[in-house]
């Protein structure tokens, strides 16, 4: 056996170790309680948010650029005052606390490596700064370059690295200090679209292997979807809903949170409720039996899934007829962008979901009528202009209150 292998599988063999001594330790959870930010000049970053993170759980905080996330997440570090609220990291009320007395490590959006250290000593410098012994810190930097596949970039410096090994050493900095909490405030935001897909994957695997209690901040639904076992969705610093990625999807309590949830985003339409069924633009939709919503008659937004619009078939479901303005190919699937003879619906909730992409694309369709997106198979046929028949899924409908914008059960 070589010299170079029996070194490679002693530096695995520490890596499993210390993936086996960060797993067996107890991790710590997160509990804030009415926690509430203001800033000078009046204004309330965050409202009242009261959030449980259990321990080992990956949660994602999402929501649109100026919600409060990152504030949040800064709070929890300690880089931010808590106005009113309290702070608990385990048993402990941290409220008050210095951020290094809270055991809890960052990753940022910027790398913030120094240029003139090579990687070795980008990860080790926080050890270094705690006076952690020489030899210790080493086999502890040696470690962490093995869970993350840097061990053959230790020598190197920042500037001969990819942007994704620049963030693993960000990641690698933060693990060295094997805290009780990563925090982590948009760190695949400036890695481009391949490799923030494969980073993503990599994150989920390393949160599988190391169990260390995560929070994750995004604006990036799809992110926050593919990451979080749980996901808190926030908008002008409220807390809007907190579940599972399927719950959000499946399940919103608001109109935001469903414009919100979703890619593309959820269809809405206004709708009029009567004898049982539900209408808009000459379509009549029966509702299913024992709805509540089925008694008397009401105004409401009506909220449908792109994948809830399929090609119209023989089978009976209520049908639109409709005139693609756009046609998006993906390759294995089509967006088809079409508009329907009812009232869009523009309330504050719709906008402060709409990404700018939706903005683009609603330009090209009239703006006093509802615009719909069907998520279809490639193989359908489908031409700009030219009048198709949609199928409407009665099971799979949406319904908010037009005037607060919560769900109708």
């Amino acid at each position: 056996m070589s010299e170079k292998t029996s070194e490679g599988r002693a530096a695995a063999a520490a890596a499993d170790a210390l993936t086996a001594e960060l797993a067996g330790r107890e991790p710590a959870g997160v509990r804030l309680d009415q926690v509430s930010k203001h800033f000078r000049g009046g204004v309330q970053a965050i409202r009242d948010v009261t959030l449980t993170v259990a321990p080992g759980e990956f949660v994602v905080l999402v929501g649109p650029s100026g919600c409060g996330k990152s504030t949040l997440l800064r709070m929890i570090a300690g880089l931010e005052e808590v106005s009113s609220g309290r702070i608990h990291i385990g048993d402990k009320d941290v409220t008050t606390q210095l951020p290094q007395q809270r055991d809890v490590a960052m990753v940022f959006q910027s790398y913030a490596l120094y240029p003139r250290m090579t990687v070795r000593g980008n990860i080790g410098f926080g050890l270094r700064m705690r006076r952690v012994p020489k030899e210790e810190r080493a086999r502890r930097v040696d470690e962490v370059a093995q869970i993350l596949g840097l061990e053959h970039l230790l020598d190197r410096r920042p500037a001969a690295l990819s942007g994704g090994q620049r963030q693993r050493v960000a990641m690698g900095r933060a693990i060295v200090r094997e805290p009780q909490i990563f925090l982590m405030d948009e760190p695949l935001s400036n890695l481009d679209a391949k490799l923030r897909v494969s980073m993503r994957a990599q994150l989920t695997l390393l949160h599988k292997r190391l169990g260390v209690t995560t929070v994750y901040v995004t604006h990036d639904q799809t992110e926050a979807m593919t990451l979080g076992q749980r996901v808190a969705v926030l908008r002008d610093g409220v807390l809007q809903q907190v579940d599972t990625p399927q719950a959000l999807f499946h399940h919103p309590v608001n109109l935001f949170v469903a414009a919100f949830i979703g890619s593309p985003s959820m269809n809405f339409v206004h709708a009029t409720v009567d004898a049982g069924a539900v209408s808009f633009a000459g379509v009549r939709i029966p509702l299913p039996p024992g709805s509540p919503l089925a008694d008397g008659g009401r105004r409401v937004i009506l909220g449908m899934r792109p994948t809830s619009l399929s090609v119209a078939s023989e089978d009976g479901a209520p049908r639109l007829t409709v005139t693609p303005a756009i046609v998006e190919d993906l390759g294995d699937e089509r967006f088809v962008i079409f508009d329907v003879d009812a009232p869009r619906v523009d309330t504050d909730a719709t906008r402060a979901a709409v990404d700018a992409q939706a903005e683009d694309d609603a330009l090209l369709v009239p703006l006093d009528r509802a615009t719909f997106t069907a998520r279809l198979p490639a193989t359908t046929p489908v031409t700009v202009g030219e009048p198709m028949a949609v199928a409407i899924d009665p099971a799979r409908l949406h319904f908010f209150d037009p005037a607060t914008g919560e769900v109708l059960q």
